[in-house]
């Protein structure tokens, strides 16, 4: 678990507080102060002549961009557009298909979704008559075999779309896309993963995948600026594939349509190439195994300290770490409650979160971190127990 380059011996290379024991890179992420001014290099030569760099430059230095960061993700840079985040990719799929949703078609995701996905498939199911279908799949979980049977048990003739998360948010869970999406392919069924955390925490091979969409942010885990993410869409499912924002493009084709919805700082965009070149400089192998090794203690040590079994097998597991607080309370609010408990009185900054009827503490091991803090964290929440 050491490694002599990471955890305390790197983190100055970001912003972070060193008074908090920052456990959440995976709601955010954190941008390396390198990365950081890039950005504001690409802010100062847009602003030096804006008209000449959006008329003349924008166009290929964003292509150029993606370019980048498709040929890490195994695929084509012309099917790769950047958004804002993976929610804004999964909106823009959304919407671009609710004109081909007929009433009591079905919409369908599992339990473990992202709450602001879960929203936007709602919202669509209400604006067409589709149905939102939600499979229940458990948390602790024995083993991902799991996620694909009550998906296949779920499915029918009337399923038309279904998203699923390659690394779930609340539980920190790698899911069998290539299954899922091959079961969903097998029944016609179109399908689009939502891998907000997977660029830069698992290898992505989107061509070979076979899903009809992808989104992911690159601000998470790969060290771009915030405001920073992708979609790629296949080749075939383009021409029906329209940004959340309709402009100028329109009619243009996929590329024309998302490079430019309007006026907006880019510079996120164009600065992805360095938070990428800042990962590969670290070696993409030694951080994963590294954080990898980190979440794996996590969960080990928070899962003796609260006296439970380990909730999910290794396999499942990637750079989160989630442990259920049993009889811990069960609403938002009470998750808020614990989390500013452990911020205000311990520094520890670590996400709560209400899932299926418990509260869920989650962590995230990112290389500026080290096996300690997740010690702290657990010695704090065993003390906890103890005086409750």
């Amino acid at each position: 678990m050491t490694d002599a380059r990471f955890g305390r011996a790197i983190r100055s290379a970001w912003l972070l507080d060193p008074d908090v024991v920052f456990l959440n890179n995976g709601s955010f992420g954190a941008t390396p102060i390198e990365v950081l001014e890039v950005q504001h290099e690409w802010q100062r030569r847009f602003e030096r002549e804006p008209l000449e760099f959006v008329g003349r430059h924008l166009h290929d230095e964003l292509r150029s961009a993606a370019q980048a960061m498709a040929a890490f993700m195994s695929c084509r840079g012309e099917d790769v557009v950047f958004v804002e985040n993976a929610t804004t990719g999964i909106n823009a799929v959304l919407r671009s298909i609710a004109p081909l949703l007929r009433p009591g078609d079905r919409l369908l995701t599992t339990s473990h979704v992202y709450n602001a996905v879960r929203q936007a498939m709602r919202y669509i199911a209400w604006l067409t008559g589709a149905e939102y279908v939600e499979v229940p799949v458990p948390f602790p979980i024995a083993s991902s075999e799991e996620v694909v049977e009550r998906v296949s048990a779920v499915l029918t003739d009337r399923t038309r779309f279904a998203v699923f998360d390659h690394v779930t948010s609340p539980t920190g869970l790698i899911f069998p896309v290539e299954q899922l999406v091959r079961l969903c392919k097998e029944r016609g069924v179109w399908v689009m993963i939502d891998g907000a955390h997977a660029p830069g925490m698992v290898p992505l091979d989107l061509e070979s995948l076979g899903a009809d969409w992808y989104t992911g942010n690159f601000h998470k885990w790969l060290f771009a600026p915030k405001g920073c993410a992708f979609l790629w869409t296949a080749p075939e499912r383009q021409p029906i594939t329209h940004p959340v924002v309709i402009s100028h493009g329109y009619g243009g084709g996929y590329l024309a349509e998302f490079d430019f919805t309007g006026t907006k700082d880019w510079s996120a965009y164009l600065s992805a190439p360095a938070g990428l070149a800042f990962l590969q400089r670290l070696g993409f192998e030694r951080a994963r195994q590294y954080n990898r090794t980190l979440a794996l203690h996590a969960q080990s040590v928070l899962a003796e300290a609260l006296a439970i079994e380990p909730p999910a097998p290794p396999e499942m597991i990637a750079y989160l770490a989630a442990v259920p607080l049993a009889g811990r309370g069960r609403t938002l609010d009470d998750a808020q409650r614990i989390h500013d408990w452990l911020f205000d009185e311990h520094r520890i900054e670590v996400p709560v979160f209400a899932f299926d009827g418990m509260l869920v503490l989650r962590t995230a091991s990112q290389v500026y971190n080290e096996a300690d803090e997740y010690d702290y964290l657990a010695d704090v929440l065993a003390r906890w127990n103890l005086a409750d």
